[in-house]
């Protein structure tokens, strides 16, 4: 785990432990890595936990205050109480410095948590909460990933780290974001984007087809260095290596950027300043998407505490270093801090020219002129956060991979030890020109899961055969879109919990961590809380295609131009969800559904939709059958009459194979359009 250059400093060991046994090592003082080792501890072990730099909490410290939580309810044991104690702290009035309690609308009496944050209160409470246990903490000790870890066959008997102390354990966890201590011991693992068809998935490998948010150029920004010019050469920031196809894989990676902590108090502000490395190349697409008319605010500005913020990315040109972090994951320690100081050096650059530069637009000049930074966040990094947005890196790969399927709640998900429910997020991997001769982003994907879902043990240990004695409850076995969901921090902290009480387990019972019994630990886990099961999930709602009666074609099996958004908002629906044609392109996005029928006959054709007030009222749907066509008109804002799913459009004699189809576009739509699947039934 790599930490900054310039003004972070990576220290020596501040509390040396010596050559003692743990039962527990823990490698990273993530939040997971902080709740891993409290768990442990709590559990009557002794455990070290070990972070390379000189801050207790990843990114819940490091300015991710604004609590990517999806469904609130199935967060549980020591992550809930987490955000439990986060509220009893702001229930004390004394604590509100910068502005008054009541006025701070995140912060709601009645409720038993809270969700939003200071950072330097995260990591307050995380440094309480482990020393009321009393667990060692080993502050800048960075592993020696090339010889420090010691093995006994496959089994971890101690790492070394690059100060040359060692330490020894019978369980190890590496909570890192980049998975070093899995990677050093000769885990499996993965980076990078898989095809769709690797795992049976819609959403994963490159994504075009899904730039629809807002994190894209809305406007058409040239490309080239001189305007129209292709042998000018590309802007800044663009890749000029061919994308693989929709769908495909490839080794690209999610942006990271700092989530920094800003405030408009003046008594509490530090003022951007223009970095000694400024570059005005480097901001030529931010100030081009101003001048073509884009004029959004690029920046995701959430309310903390005390007139602070959590900032993130937005809109088309932001915070988001896009396409700079592919070599991070398994970079040499020296290359990551040349990442890392790259995209601070960018990050201050961006700021100081939102608030600065004459081709930004006067008018976000002027909104943006009363923030800068805490000025009582990160005292030691300059009041630049002490974690970089690390938002991907290594995946294990071990014997049960977390996919798409888990996620949407596909098929039965084995061992529950926690789950996950936020949106299925990605954000950009790469900028890349159009057909049209413009720059545009690509890998911004976010698509609900449709309520909670189940994360499995065997995503957390190493395949059979491999390192028995390591859990890893951050880089987990997983796609890369479901750990778009996956990647919160809350969930980090229910894996860091659950993968320390089942590191306690194996060493009560003196088995590999792969042969912990579940039934054990679905007991110990229950009873402290954690959350396995969520009865109420809304999703009895989803209808099997391959369940059905008759002849079916889904959606994804559709031949579409447009109709790329996916959606499981309102149910019930066929498969994975549904699609619609974000109330745009009017007359330019259709969909064609083509059976193989059996046999030439009459047969029933039914369509799916979902319905909602803002649907139209006037969809057309062309039905082509033995002889001809029709055309029929539907309502999507009336509930289908059929299982509140289905509309039949009427019996029609077809032939033999794939002659007949149901074509459904939005030419002349009044609304947003659905599509989901087309049923034939045969009449007899």
């Amino acid at each position: 785990m790599s930490r900054f250059i310039g003004c972070w400093a990576v220290l020596v060991a501040t509390s040396p432990v010596g050559a003692a046994e743990y039962d527990i090592v823990v490698y990273g003082g993530t939040a997971s890595g902080a709740v891993a080792a409290i768990q442990a501890a709590r559990m009557g072990k002794s455990v070290a936990l070990l972070e390379p730099g000189q801050h207790i909490g990843g990114l819940t410290s490091g300015g991710l205050g604004w609590t990517d939580s999806g469904d609130k309810r199935v967060i549980g044991g020591i992550s809930r109480e987490f955000y439990q104690r986060v509220k009893k702290y702001y229930d004390d009035p004394n604590v509100w410095i910068h502005e008054k309690r009541e006025d701070y609308k995140f912060y709601r009496k009645d409720e038993d948590a809270m969700w939003t944050f200071e950072p330097k209160v995260a990591e307050k409470i995380l440094r309480d909460m482990l020393q009321e246990v009393k667990v060692k903490i080993v502050f800048g000790q960075r592993l020696d990933r090339a010889k420090g870890v010691k093995l006994d066959g496959r089994r971890i008997v101690s790492i070394t780290m690059e100060s040359g102390q060692s330490f020894t354990g019978k369980m190890y966890i590496d909570a890192t974001y980049e998975g070093d201590l899995m990677a050093a011991a000769g885990v499996s693992y993965t980076v990078g984007r898989e095809a769709n068809k690797q795992y049976g998935e819609t959403l994963n490998g490159v994504a075009r087809k899904w730039n629809t948010h807002l994190h894209r150029f809305v406007v058409n920004v040239d490309p080239y260095v001189k305007p129209g010019d292709s042998t000018s050469g590309l802007l800044f920031g663009i890749d000029p290596n061919p994308l693989p196809a929709d769908g495909e894989a490839d080794q690209r990676l999610q942006a990271y950027c700092f989530r920094m902590c800003m405030t408009d108090v003046p008594a509490n502000r530090v003022p951007f300043e223009k970095p000694a490395d400024y570059d005005e190349k480097k901001y030529e697409l931010l100030f081009r998407n101003f001048e073509a008319g884009d004029l959004r605010i690029p920046l995701k500005i959430d309310r903390m505490p005390n007139g602070k913020t959590d900032t993130n990315n937005n809109c088309a040109v932001s915070t988001d270093f896009i396409g700079q972090n592919y070599a991070y994951p398994d970079a040499s320690y020296t290359e990551r801090d040349k990442i890392i100081a790259a995209h601070l050096s960018y990050q201050k650059g961006l700021m100081w020219s939102l608030q600065n530069h004459p081709r930004v637009p006067e008018k976000v000049r002027t909104q943006l002129a009363k923030w800068g930074l805490a000025k009582d966040e990160f005292t030691d990094t300059g009041h630049w956060p002490h974690q970089l947005y690390i938002r991907e890196a290594r995946r294990m790969v071990s014997d049960y991979v977390i996919t798409e399927r888990d996620c949407r709640r596909l098929r039965d998900t084995p061992q529950s030890v926690g789950m996950g429910s936020y949106n299925m997020d990605s954000h950009n991997c790469a900028r890349y020109i159009t057909p049209a001769g413009f720059v545009q982003n690509e890998g911004d994907v976010q698509v609900s899961p449709g309520g909670p879902y189940r994360i499995s043990y065997k995503s957390i240990v190493p395949k059979t055969g491999e390192c028995p004695n390591l859990l890893v409850p951050v880089c987990v076995s997983s796609s890369h879109i479901a750990y778009g969901s996956i990647r919160m921090e809350p969930v980090f902290m229910i894996l860091g919990q659950s993968a320390a009480t089942a590191a306690c387990l194996a060493l009560d019972d003196k088995v590999d961590v792969q042969s912990v019994n579940y039934d054990k630990l679905r007991r110990r886990l229950l009873a402290d809380q954690q959350v396995l099961e969520f009865a109420t999930a809304p999703r009895p709602d989803t209808v099997d295609p391959k369940k059905l009666p008759g002849i079916v074609v889904d959606d994804p099996d559709a031949d579409r131009t447009g109709f790329d958004t996916v959606s499981t908002s309102i149910g019930p629906f066929v498969g994975i969800g549904y699609r619609h044609d974000g109330n745009t392109n009017r007359g330019k996005q259709s969909a064609q559904f083509v059976p193989n029928l059996p046999a030439a006959g009459q047969y029933e054709v039914r369509v799916a939709y979902t319905a909602h007030p803002n649907r139209a009222t006037r969809v057309p749907v062309r039905v082509t059958f033995a002889g001809g066509n029709q055309t029929i008109t539907i309502n999507q804002q009336k509930k289908p009459p059929i299982d509140g799913l289905w509309m039949s459009l009427g019996t029609f004699e077809f032939e033999k194979g794939t002659q007949g189809r149901v074509q459904i576009t939005n030419d002349g739509a009044d609304g947003f359009v659905v599509i989901d699947a087309v049923q034939w039934l045969a009449v007899k």
